[in-house]
């Protein structure tokens, strides 16, 4: 992720993003790629719209639209009523809700999601990984999300990449071509073999 927003530059070849380097074209890419954390970062001065409104504050929109769209975002998220609501008194899905919407409010071309939902109950993520593919697919949107769920992974992912140090792929599947029960199960033991060599 860090290759990929621009964060760092490759020791050795290359990466590109739509035909560009990340890295040298960082402001070409201000605004076209989001990043939902582990945690929800959310700045705990601000309330829930102005930690929404953020990243278009960075993007230097004006503030009128900044709040017509985090507030739009919010409500999309289920938060209607606590837009003035500051981090503390919010419950930690609806934390990690106000951190999606901040993703989604600059209206990314691509989403990177480092284990959002894993510090959530189970109950909770379930609800908000439902609601984060929904709102990828309206919105047409490009997600990479990193999961060690194996569970997870074939719940959200059109094409799930099994990583081995330092950055070579182990394997590499397609949840939509195991049809039957039978074929989800050998995909699911072919992941768990893939992560288990990879982590030996």
């Amino acid at each position: 992720f860090n290759l990929l927003t621009g964060l760092l530059e490759p020791t050795a070849g290359t990466i590109e993003v739509d035909g560009r380097d990340p890295f040298r074209d960082f402001d070409w890419f201000r605004g076209r790629i989001a990043v939902v954390f582990q945690n929800d970062r959310l700045l705990p001065w601000r309330t829930a719209i102005e930690n929404v409104a953020y990243g278009l504050e960075l993007n230097r929109g004006a503030e009128a639209e900044r709040a017509k769209i985090a507030g739009e975002w919010l409500e999309r998220l289920g938060l209607k009523g606590h837009e003035d609501a500051y981090p503390h008194a919010l419950s930690g899905g609806m934390r990690q809700r106000v951190s999606i919407a901040r993703a989604f409010a600059v209206d990314p071309e691509i989403l990177l999601c480092d284990e959002p939902f894993s510090a959530l109950d189970e109950l909770t993520a379930g609800k908000l990984r439902e609601e984060f593919v929904r709102l990828v697919r309206e919105n047409r949107k490009t997600s990479i999300f990193i999961t060690h769920s194996i569970s997870e992974a074939l719940t959200l992912g059109e094409r799930i990449l099994v990583f081995r140090p330092p950055a070579y792929i182990a394997l590499e599947v397609r949840p939509q071509d195991a049809a039957t029960e039978a074929e989800r199960t050998a995909m699911k033991e072919a992941i768990l073999g893939a992560m288990t060599a990879a982590a030996a």
